[in-house]
């Protein structure tokens, strides 16, 4: 196999499982409201489940509301349904077609296990990078077996490997830090 393209399967591994990450902190509630905290909620509507953001249109009134103009007046019950079943200590109203949604203040409690929880994800994830970072040493180690490479592109690859394997690392910390600064405020 290519060396080059080793390097590129793991970059885009790496950007894939970024990304998942960043997705899934998106989830995780901060003091502050956010519509992806419920966007992606799943609700059964005519048979099929839809995420919320499907359903109406979303947006934040401040301090601590998130505001849900539903489109349908059928699916409001099955949308308060879905948030409440989230588990995402929301309190939630409806107003006609709109349905509030406030968030509590955070408590120190729950900081903290917000943070354990941030980190968790991270070392999952950090964990993954690991993995790819050590098949594609494999596949290039296998590469300079079948006497397709040098050793010196051996060497380089590897070098190449490792940086984008750090690189990944540092954005992941960076991430981590973004969103437990979040959690503080």
């Amino acid at each position: 196999m290519d060396p080059e393209q080793i390097i590129k399967d793991l970059e885009d591994h790496l950007r894939d499982r970024f990304e998942k990450l960043r997705q899934d902190f998106q989830g995780i509630r901060t003091n502050r409201p956010s519509p992806e905290l419920i966007e992606n909620i799943l609700v059964s509507y005519f048979d099929q489940k839809m995420p919320i953001k499907q359903l109406g249109s979303l947006s934040v009134k401040p301090p601590r509301e998130i505001v849900v103009q539903v489109w349908d007046e059928q699916v409001i019950s099955g949308i308060i349904k879905a948030i409440e079943e989230a588990n995402l200590g929301l309190s939630v109203q409806r107003d006609e077609n709109t349905i509030r949604a406030f968030l509590p203040p955070l408590t120190d409690e729950r900081r903290t296990e917000m943070g354990k929880l941030l980190k968790k994800m991270a070392e999952e994830t950090r964990i993954t990078v690991r993995s790819l970072r050590d098949d594609a040493n494999k596949k290039i180690k296998a590469t300079e077996a079948e006497k397709t490479i040098g050793e010196d592109q051996l060497f380089k690859t590897k070098e190449k490997i490792q940086g984008a394997t750090e690189k990944a690392n540092a954005q992941i910390e960076e991430l981590v830090e973004k969103k437990s600064g979040e959690l503080s405020l």
